[in-house]
């Protein structure tokens, strides 16, 4: 049986990747905790974008219980532009008309706007840039809805106020959000980054996770 190239760099690419948490300015050591607690479970990267509620000290690491810290992939960021450029290698539309750059084509425009030009494509087989989802309350689409790739960057905003509106208003497309009920502002930021990580590494086969279990004591009947 002969496997093409565009397979075989999938199968690839899906056995040396990993989803990417990105925490914009969180403020709760206790979320982050949680969150780096699901991220060292699951092979997934966490991605902190300054400025912080808190600080990261092996002190404070020890007193939020985080002692497996050391384990995490961990990476920070001086704030969302330098997040931009150290894994996308580009800027913010924003941030672009701020500076001023000449020669700034449709191109280069729907880069920053949508992170990836090309839309995913239905084949699975054909690999596509990791993507850059943003997680927020004023989505129009569900998460359930997003395609997740094996290595797609999903953002969360800090607790009291979600991501910036100057940063989702140019990717609509790209925003996802959580159902529920209309008198809830939102879920605590922890659990809504437990859901939403989960869905996309079900997506994609919960890739290099333990998927059964045993007892301790006793053993299963069948």
């Amino acid at each position: 049986m002969r496997i093409s190239s565009g397979l075989l760099q999938e199968i690839i690419r899906k056995e040396n990747t990993q989803m990417h948490i990105v925490l914009h300015e969180p403020e709760i050591p206790g979320n982050t905790g949680n969150i780096g607690r699901s991220c060292a479970a699951t092979n997934t990267s966490l991605h902190l974008i300054e400025p912080l509620g808190f600080y990261i000290t092996e002190k404070e690491l020890r007193r939020a219980g985080m002692d497996y810290w050391s384990q995490l992939d961990v990476h920070r960021y001086r704030d969302y532009e330098d997040f931009l450029l150290e894994n996308f290698g580009t800027i913010s539309p924003r941030q672009a008309q701020q500076d001023g750059l000449e020669g700034f084509g449709l191109e280069d425009r729907r880069r920053t706007e949508n992170i990836i030009v090309t839309p995913a494509a239905p084949d699975k087989n054909i690999t596509r840039p990791p993507r850059l989802w943003y997680a927020t309350t004023k989505a129009k689409r569900l998460y359930c809805e997003a395609d997740f790739g094996p290595d797609d960057y999903i953002m969360f905003g800090k607790e009291s106020a979600g991501i910036p509106e100057e940063i989702l208003v140019d990717h609509e497309d790209s925003c996802i959000r959580i159902p529920m009920g209309f008198n809830i502002r939102s879920l605590n930021l922890s659990n809504a980054v437990a859901i939403v990580l989960y869905e996309a590494l079900r997506q994609n086969g919960f890739p290099g996770l333990e998927r059964e279990g045993e007892l301790h004591r006793l053993q299963w009947k069948n």
